[in-house]
Formats: C-alpha cells, sequence, structure tokens
C-alpha cells in the first residue's frame, strides 16, 4: 500500500515538474523573450551657413528612450559618436540612467560639436550645395544590465545608430532622425 502511494506521489511530482518547465520555458521565448528598445534622437535646428558660426558649439539634443520589456534596463555612462563620411564631428555624453519596464524616459543632453571638421570636409560642400541637406550617423553603446523581477540581474547591451538628416534651407531648419537599436544580453 505505501509503495503504491509512494509511486502516485512521485508520478504527480514528476508531472508537475514537466508541466512548470514547460510553462518556463514557454514564457522565456515568448512573453519575457528581450525586445529592442526604441530610441530616438531630438536635435535643436542650427544655421551651420551662419558667417558667425564658432569652430566648436554646444547643440541642445534630447534622447527618448523606450523599453517595451517586461525587465528594466540600468545603463552606465555613455558616449554617442557623430560621424560624417566617416570622420568624428561630435560627441554627445549620455548619464546613467534607469529606464524602467513598460515605459520611455527622456534624457537631456548635448552634442559638442566641431564645426570646422564637418564644412572642411570636401563632401559637406557637395552634399549641402544642391538641396541644402546632409546626413550624419550617430551611433552609441550603452552598457548596463537587465533586471526582471527585481532578483534577476543579467549583463546586457543596447545598441543604437540613427541616420540624422539636417535641413539647412532657407526658412526650415530642421532636424529628423531615424534609429535602429537592439539590445543583446550577455
Amino acid at each position: 500500500m505505501a509503495k503504491s502511494r509512494l509511486k502516485i506521489c512521485l508520478s504527480v511530482s514528476a508531472m508537475l515538474f514537466i508541466i512548470v518547465s514547460i510553462v518556463t520555458i514557454a514564457l522565456i521565448f515568448t512573453v519575457f523573450k528581450p525586445k529592442d528598445p526604441n530610441i530616438v534622437v531630438h536635435v535643436e535646428p542650427v544655421d551651420l551657413l551662419s558667417p558667425d558660426m564658432p569652430i566648436i558649439m554646444n547643440i541642445s539634443t534630447l534622447v527618448t528612450i523606450g523599453n517595451p520589456n517586461f525587465g528594466s534596463f540600468e545603463f552606465k555612462k555613455s558616449y554617442s559618436y557623430v560621424t560624417y563620411h566617416d570622420t568624428v564631428v561630435g560627441t554627445v555624453p549620455i548619464e546613467s540612467q534607469l529606464v524602467p519596464a513598460h515605459s520611455e524616459i527622456n534624457v537631456s543632453t548635448y552634442t559638442l560639436m566641431t564645426v570646422n571638421k564637418l564644412i572642411n570636409n570636401p563632401d559637406f560642400w557637395k552634399e549641402v550645395v544642391p538641396g541644402y541637406k546632409f546626413t550624419l550617423i550617430s551611433k552609441a553603446e550603452f552598457p548596463g544590465k537587465v533586471i526582471v523581477l527585481k532578483y534577476i540581474k543579467l549583463k546586457g547591451t543596447a545598441y543604437n545608430t540613427c541616420n540624422i538628416t539636417v535641413n539647412m534651407a532657407p526658412g526650415s531648419h530642421d532636424v529628423k532622425s531615424i534609429c535602429n537599436s537592439q539590445i543583446k544580453i550577455h
């Protein structure tokens, strides 16, 4: 009698273990699967063709970071590098932040732009003269940690690349960015 109860108890325990394992694996590969962050860069328009333009200037920049995941992401201080035809023309310091799960934050910062590197590039005038537009590329890495359910902490890095189109047409100084972001868990 005791042996049959032991067999039933072990069978039920094994079945429960299998069911919990299957549900856990299904959740990991569906609900808790990391989704790429949404990062958008907003840059204050500046007239770079002004005759009194300084050689180096700070441009107000706002970085919007959206986290569609169930886990929070806390990243360390990082820098984004702005390039024009493979020449670094600006840097953007981004302070450490916590991006809570299913939320969006705005990070106010600035772009330290080396204007003379930009306008002394021969490609700049070839691009600006016909259409008053040029494109910059911004790349950033955000090393940090992913925090799931307040107890599980994993190392991760968010990568971001933005194409920033600057329109300098008279009366229309606007800046548009199209960004591609992804997160990798280590």
